[in-house]
């Protein structure tokens, strides 16, 4: 286990030190410095059990913060969580972890990898000291640390009853920006980010709704080039391979070539048979 750092209450960054309950001490892993702690950050929130939809949104919002300048915070669970750190690590920026349990664990197991890369350029932060197992309860009381450490949230995709829903709540206790990603009326997983909508958060369409509340601007790297059929397909998603056909006029073979080089040159990605652009970026060259 790499080194254990204590920050005491009086070392918080000046947001989490205002919250209502703040934690006692923060115990520390990983090689970025402690003030990190206190740069403009972001929580990335939603669902563990996210739809493909949802990671894809997630890892680009994720790279594009990071990208831009902002540390993203957020909880290292399964799905939203993780997919938010591994977009702002594409970035190379530094992005914080928040355990719901001892600091001397990689909790869920499965995100061992994820936290020894976070460790490497950000930090994992807990208020809890080694040795203390994770209980059910202790995941909400994280949850007001990544809010506390955030200036701003954003719910990614959240069910009814979703811990990031806890975590949205903290943050307008304290009022902090809450921005929510708008979902499909119909499915489960936007009942809480639509819900949270209705009740006044800010439609959350692109990083640049996130970045203008810190008055930052988009990174704009320019795309790897491609040829002029991928450039053609890029263009027309998100679409399955079928609609791409239809909707570029090349044959299937064509856009088949297109969107294995586009996805080898990072600049889109598949989930559920659906192709989305995963970077924003300025048109690419041929």
């Amino acid at each position: 286990m790499s080194a254990v750092r204590i920050l005491e209450r009086a070392s918080f960054p000046h947001l989490l030190r205002a919250i209502f309950d703040p934690p006692r001490r923060l115990y520390v892993r990983g090689t970025a410095a402690d003030d990190v702690l206190a740069r403009r950050a972001v929580a990335v929130v939603g669902a563990r059990s996210c739809s493909p939809y949802g990671a894809h949104v997630a890892r680009r919002l994720g790279r594009e913060l990071a990208a831009a300048g902002l540390v993203v915070v957020s909880g290292l669970a399964r799905g939203i969580d993780g997919e938010a750190h591994r977009g702002a690590l594409e970035a190379c920026g530094p992005t914080v972890a928040v355990l719901g349990c001892g600091i001397d664990r990689d909790y869920p197991a499965a995100h061992a990898e994820l936290a020894r890369r976070i460790r490497e350029s950000g930090l994992i932060v807990s208020e809890y000291e080694p040795g203390v197992e994770p209980s059910p309860w202790r995941f909400p009381a994280r949850n007001r640390i990544i809010a506390g450490l955030s200036a701003a949230t954003v719910v990614v995709e959240a069910r009814e009853r979703s811990g990031a829903l806890i975590t949205a709540d903290f943050a307008l206790e304290e009022g902090r920006d809450v921005l929510a990603v708008p979902g499909e009326i119909t499915s489960a997983l936007s009942a809480g980010t639509n819900a949270l909508l209705k009740l006044g958060a800010a439609p959350c369409t692109c990083a640049e709704d996130v970045l203008e509340l810190f008055g930052l601007t988009p990174d704009e790297r320019v795309a790897p080039a491609v040829g002029e059929p991928a450039r053609t397909v890029l263009a027309a998603l998100p679409a399955g391979a079928d609609e791409l056909v239809l909707a570029t006029g090349l044959d299937a073979q064509t856009v088949a070539v297109a969107l294995a080089e586009l996805e080898l040159a990072g600049l889109a990605c598949e989930g559920d048979g659906l192709f989305r652009a995963s970077v924003r970026a300025s048109s690419p060259g041929g």
